[in-house]
């Protein structure tokens, strides 16, 4: 065996999991923002029977014949919750509509008209909207999750513009979202710099205690990390109740700093910390202490020699701090959960909601997609400014 073939054989394992674990679900995910077979392949006849119809009134006789045929079927095979559901997304009120139908079709009488029987179950079989968000949830590739995912609608000319703006979740959650990840990140780079610098240039029992200090939260459990800040942040809390005795804040007006952004922002920072001081502390011992002595002894003052000589040299332990913040950032569920309340939620709460409670997992498809996107395209550009050549971890 050649060596190539050696190491490829080394490598199949880790692929083989990596593809099974991560690309195959990640593919999955992706697919289902846009393909939504589940309604056409309930309703088939009745799909078809819509693709000819120009959705000027009514469709013809032929539809409602293969929608008072299939609807039973489905009632029976218990399939209608899943595929009223998804109808019941694109136009309010269709699931009751449809499971109506289907309890009470096979109690009345069909007169021959299957238009006429339909409209004597519930009277919004005869508006034309009822038919159009049947085959609008029965096209199998669409882009309604993306629209939605974006705030955005189609018009009654068939242009596509924003929604309200009292209608608009998706598009500030994404923003607010960039935001509290780009905040995070600065606030874990202004703290962490001088503790790893500290850590690096004490002596070595102190900076193994130091160092000690920093892993401890990678031990904790993270709803334990959590839960403690709402015990200090809370108005009745250690911090509230600290300011207090120092007479700071009086009694009736204790600082609200949970359940809201300061909340989000003091929890994930916390957490987040360590993935900043570590890639900065390994950086900076690799620089000789020697560095900053000949810059000071060439003349330049301490502040000068830092910034021109011992900064430039440690920009890979900060690029690689930032982009490992960054990214567990934007995709944090736990913290902002608990501690943020309804203004320091952020779209990762969405996301959960809708694979969990709504089961729209289409619509959870595009935010996911979408948020993929944003971090790919910040990567991008990090890679093309800074470099991704010049991250380093050690």
């Amino acid at each position: 065996m050649t060596p190539r073939l050696g190491a490829m054989a080394l490598v199949l394992p880790l692929l083989a999991f990596v593809t099974a674990s991560f690309l195959i679900p990640l593919g999955t995910l992706l697919s289902k923002s846009a393909w939504q077979p589940e309604v056409s392949s309930v309703f088939p006849q009745t799909i078809s029977a819509l693709g000819d119809w120009d959705g000027a009134g009514l469709p013809p006789e032929e539809a409602f014949a293969a929608m008072a045929l299939e609807l039973p079927i489905a009632r029976e095979e218990r399939t209608l919750g899943r595929v009223s559901g998804a109808i019941n997304r694109v136009q309010s009120g269709m699931r009751g509509v449809l499971n109506r139908t289907a309890r009470r079709l096979d109690r009345v009488e069909h007169t021959g008209s299957w238009r006429d029987t339909l409209a004597g179950i519930h009277a919004d079989w005869e508006d034309p909207q009822t038919w159009l968000a049947i085959r609008q949830a029965g096209a199998r590739f669409t882009l309604s999750h993306y629209l939605r995912a974006l705030d955005l609608e189609r018009q009654e000319d068939g242009s596509i513009g924003l929604r309200p703006e009292e209608s608009r979740v998706y598009t500030p959650l994404m923003w607010r979202t960039l935001l509290v990840s780009l905040g995070v990140t600065l606030l874990s780079l202004v703290i962490g710099y001088p503790v790893a610098y500290m850590i690096t240039n004490s002596p070595p029992a102190r900076g193994r205690i130091l160092l000690l200090l920093v892993l401890v939260p990678f031990w904790t459990s993270l709803l334990v990390r959590t839960t403690a800040w709402i015990v200090l942040l809370q108005r009745q809390g250690v911090i509230n109740g600290f300011l207090v005795s120092l007479g700071l804040v009086p009694d009736d007006g204790r600082l609200q700093m949970i359940y809201n952004m300061t909340g989000t922002f003091v929890a994930m920072t916390h957490v987040l910390l360590p993935f900043m001081v570590l890639p900065l502390y390994s950086v900076m011992c690799s620089i000789p202490r020697s560095h900053m002595a000949a810059a000071v002894s060439l003349g330049a003052a301490p502040l000068q020699a830092f910034r021109r000589v011992y900064l430039p040299q440690t920009l890979p332990g900060i690029g690689a701090g930032s982009l490992l913040v960054f990214i567990l950032a934007i995709g944090y569920y736990i913290t902002p959960a608990l501690v943020g309340g309804r203004t320091g939620e952020l779209i990762s709460s969405q996301i959960a909601y809708h694979v969990q409670t709504s089961l729209n997992w289409g619509l959870a498809a595009a935010l996911s997609s979408i948020l993929l996107v944003a971090v790919t395209v910040l990567y991008l550009i990090y890679s093309r400014v800074i470099g991704i050549e010049r991250m380093r971890l050690g």
